[in-house]
């Protein structure tokens, strides 16, 4: 059964749930609305989208260095209870977090961190990308909104594929550890550091590196 995108909103609205997952589940239950929200429910994905409204100032400032000391992350996740982040879940998942942060290196937290005039910019090149190609101009901007979907999932980090499973985004990555854990979790803010970084220097593959440390 093809899944349509009033079916996806109406399972969204229901459970609260993402878009991706509330897709997920519908696909997996050939378009059965409460086959759907059973399978979100099981998975703890429904329960996790209520936690959205829920205060989350506890957490941890995590540290990772990157094994040979050129790369350094600084990653504030933020949960409901001190009790939660201290538990051996939370670190593993900041740890994943600033190992993703160390070697794809976003440039943003999220979509809506995105600058008016970056987006303007990208917009624009984009479109002359799309025209050099010999595109018709009708439909150029149907490209375009592809192509800066692509955008957001190189630069932001919750729209990243994560490191260790590249089926996932780091936002689905979050959305299963709230379901997991129980609380509410947020990526507040990051820092990332790179040895020389401005300067001139050889270009290493440091998403080759930290993923081997990541095993």
């Amino acid at each position: 059964m093809a899944i349509t995108a009033s079916m996806v909103k109406d399972l969204r609205t229901k459970t609260g749930a993402g878009m991706m997952d509330c897709k997920k589940a519908l696909s997996a239950t050939n378009g059965d609305m409460d086959k759907a929200i059973d399978f979100l429910r099981e998975k703890g994905l429904a329960a996790a989208a209520k936690k959205a409204d829920r205060i989350a100032a506890e957490g941890l400032v995590y540290s990772y260095i990157h094994g040979n000391g050129r790369i350094g992350v600084l990653v504030e996740v933020n949960c409901e209870t001190d009790f939660v982040a201290q538990t051996a879940n939370f670190k593993d998942l900041c740890k994943d977090i600033a190992m993703q942060i160390a070697a794809a290196n976003p440039t943003y937290l999220k979509r809506e961190d995105v600058p008016q005039e970056v987006l303007d910019h990208e917009k624009e090149v984009l479109r002359q990308q799309a025209l050099n190609e010999g595109k018709p101009e009708k439909i150029v901007e149907k490209m375009m909104v592809g192509r800066l979907e692509k955008f957001y999932k190189e630069n932001c980090l919750l729209e990243q594929e994560f490191i260790k499973d590249s089926d996932k985004t780091i936002q689905q990555v979050i959305t299963e550890n709230i379901a997991k854990i129980g609380e509410k979790i947020d990526i507040r803010r990051y820092s990332r550091y790179e040895l020389g970084e401005g300067l001139e220097k050889r270009n290493d593959d440091f998403v080759s590196e930290v993923m081997a440390q990541a095993k």
